[in-house]
Parts: C-alpha cells; structure tokens; sequence
C-alpha cells in the first residue's frame, strides 16, 4: 500500500498533466542513462515510464516501480498496448522490499525525496541488488539546490556533492556528473548523475 506524503501528491498532479499533455520524450539524465540498461532492469521511481518504455523496446525486461498511482496506470496501458516486458508496480519506495538481482538497475530523481536515513539505506538496497558486472544509475539533487517547493516539509535529504562518489569508491566509475538547472524565482536545482558498475564476483 502506498503511503501518501506531499512529495508524492506533487508529482502525481505532475504526472497527469504530463499524461494528458502526452509528453513521453526522455528528459536529458534518462536520455544518458539508455545506454547502460540491458538484461533486467529495475527502474526505481520510474515515474511516467519513458525510460522502462524505451529500455524494454530495446529489448529489456524491466521491473518499474513509483508511488504515483497516475504514472503507474499510464505505464501499464503503454506496456500492455506495445507488448513489452514491463511489471509496473504502484510501491511506497521507502520501504517496497526489492528482491533478485539485476543487470542493470536506475533511479533518477527520487532517493532526495526521502528522509536521509531512508535514503542511505534505500540506496544500500539497490547497491546489493546489482548483479556481478551490473551497472547502477542514480541521479539525485544535492546541497546548493536552493529550490525546494516539491518537497515535504520534513521528507528530504540532499547529499554532499562528493558523497555518491564516496559511497561507491569500491566500484568503478563509469561516469560522474555535476549539473545546474534554473528553478523558478531565480533558484537553483543541483544534481549529480553517477554510472557504476559493480566489480565482477573473484
């Protein structure tokens, strides 16, 4: 069952005027993530399901989990009129147990939106479950991002700049990137994008 919090009421209004509007193009941090998602794939705040569409049309098989019940429902009607291996779950993501490994696992824009202490443990979870050799994709706003409107009041964590880095110095980097994009009202949203892959087993 999905435990509704503001952040996630935020974005589901996002998601149905996105549905209604029918933007389905990949935003920038999906189109770098492509690339790197073969085999299973676990897409982890899947939102609108761009990304699980295009992966899953290259040939994926993808598992998409979101707390929005609007995202969801789109991508299973997407998923079902093309035919494409996509398992489309409505999930609290603070706590939906992930299980098995995959090949290659995303989550862009989402672990900021959980309180710290669950975004370190989330992001734990989804270290352990790329398989030997897999890659992982996180994208995630970090301190410096001075607009905050999206998120709950109590429900957030923005990691130091360096801090994905340090939290995977034991796999290799495939790609780290510092990004800046203008918010309204003259702010600032700051990300950082980490590619890693997992080392192969001894």
């Amino acid at each position: 069952m999905t435990i509704p919090n503001t952040s996630v009421e935020f974005f589901d209004k996002q998601f149905q005027h996105q549905v209604s509007a029918g933007e389905l193009v990949l935003n920038p941090f999906e189109q770098a993530a492509l690339p790197y998602l073969r085999g299973r794939v676990l897409d982890f705040g899947c939102g609108m399901g761009n990304l699980a569409v295009a992966a899953a049309e290259r040939g994926c098989s993808v598992l998409a989990l979101d707390a929005s019940p609007a995202a969801i429902r789109h991508l299973q009607s997407r998923a079902e009129a093309a035919s494409l291996d996509i398992h489309a779950i409505e999930a609290d993501l603070r706590h939906y147990p992930i299980v098995g490994e995959f090949d290659s696992i995303v989550s862009i824009g989402l672990l900021m939106f959980f309180d710290c202490p669950t975004a370190v443990r989330r992001l734990a979870d989804l270290r352990a479950r790329v398989c030997a050799g897999g890659t992982l994709i996180v994208n995630v706003l970090i301190d410096g991002t001075t607009y905050l409107d999206m998120f709950a009041a109590d429900e957030y964590c923005l990691f130091a700049r360096s801090e994905m880095e340090q939290q995977f110095a034991d796999w290799h980097i495939v790609h780290s990137e510092f990004s800046e994009f203008a918010a309204p009202d003259d702010k600032i949203k700051s990300f950082t994008t980490l590619i890693v892959q997992k080392p192969l087993a001894a």
